[in-house]
């Protein structure tokens, strides 16, 4: 019998992306999401994409328990991928009530169900936020886990917390939290990508739409931090290699090959790019020039960060494959299908 995933947030930009690497690896996906932060092209594009046309879809809200209850009663769920949670970093530090409500909720429902339902295991969608500003890097999954700089990044690492308990409580609960880092890029088909409701909070969105002429200008957030070129460092990592983690982790769990009942594993390239680094990148790579300016240092930022990968190498049997270039011209060619669609 096929093993059956649940994804939380599964319409989304980076769960439209690991259910098609499920479908692709074999596995029967249930695709969950309450469409606050999308809309059914993601979902429509995984049909499209995989030629799967009764992938079960169910339109619900996480924080709402009996909702999630009744989810687990309909299908037999074997492993819980759990992404749906807010994740602007900035409107975290405006409205931390609304992060911590929905972010924190909408795990405790997840893992209330699957212990009435026997148990189950969890994979959780974590971030490279609960270092906050990491005294030494590359960070390692050993690295302190440092006071969080934004409401979003705690919220995460709450949710690390409930999980990493939860499990020790109950030997039906196994858990996997994967620490990723910055997710960019779109599906090398361009029908899937990030699709941001308003002002992109991400950087790549921004640039693409800049550079399509959605936007006039280009804001790169502070250019006198202490790194070489004074823009903020960061580990990129293209979204279909972070999915392809996510198919490597939940693997390893559903075929009990964890070594522990709960483990985390770094999810990035490993190499530190800074954001004037991947403007330039991106303007070599689709022959752009885009217009940009600074703005002042945006709240929750974090100078540098970067990720010691070589634990997941080793324990996932994955790595990171694709280059920045093939990334960022993935990101440009999804703004061009969202232009004639």
């Amino acid at each position: 019998m096929k093993k059956r995933i649940l994804v939380s947030g599964g319409a989304g930009y980076i769960g439209s992306h690991v259910t098609v690497e499920l479908l692709e690896a074999g596995y029967e996906v249930v695709v969950a999401d309450n469409m606050s932060n999308c809309d059914r092209s993601g979902f429509e594009g995984v049909r499209q994409i995989t030629g799967k046309e009764d992938i079960p879809f169910v339109e619900m809200d996480f924080c709402d328990a009996a909702a999630v209850e009744r989810l687990f009663d309909e299908y037999r769920i074997d492993a819980v991928i759990h992404f749906a949670a807010f994740k602007a970093v900035g409107e975290s530090v405006a409205e931390p009530i609304k992060y911590y409500r929905n972010n924190l909720t909408s795990l405790l429902n997840v893992l209330e169900a699957a212990r009435s339902h026997g148990g189950c295991n969890i994979l959780f969608s974590s971030s490279a936020t609960v270092y906050g500003e990491a005294a030494e890097l590359p960070v390692t999954e050993q690295s302190p886990r440092l006071p969080a700089t934004s409401p979003y990044g705690n919220t995460k690492q709450i949710c690390e917390d409930m999980l990493r308990d939860t499990v020790a409580s109950d030997r039906s609960i196994r858990g996997i939290a994967l620490r990723y880092f910055n997710p960019i890029g779109a599906h090398p088909s361009a029908l899937i990508g990030e699709l941001p409701r308003g002002v992109p909070n991400n950087l790549v969105p921004y640039i693409t739409q800049t550079a399509i002429g959605k936007r006039s200008c280009l804001s790169i957030f502070g250019n006198d931090y202490p790194t070489p070129d004074g823009t903020c460092l960061r580990d990129y990592i293209d979204i279909v290699d972070l999915a392809r983690a996510h198919v490597a982790a939940v693997t390893r769990m559903v075929e009990g090959r964890m070594k522990e009942d709960y483990e985390i594993f770094n999810v990035g390239t490993g190499r530190p790019v800074s954001v004037l680094e991947l403007v330039s990148a991106f303007e070599q790579v689709n022959g752009l020039k885009l217009n940009y300016r600074f703005a002042d240092r945006r709240p929750g930022d974090v100078v540098a960060i970067w990720a010691d990968t070589s634990l997941a190498n080793r324990e996932l049997g994955w790595t990171a494959r694709r280059t920045l270039a093939e990334t960022l011209a993935s990101a440009w060619a999804w703004e061009k299908h969202l232009a004639g669609r």
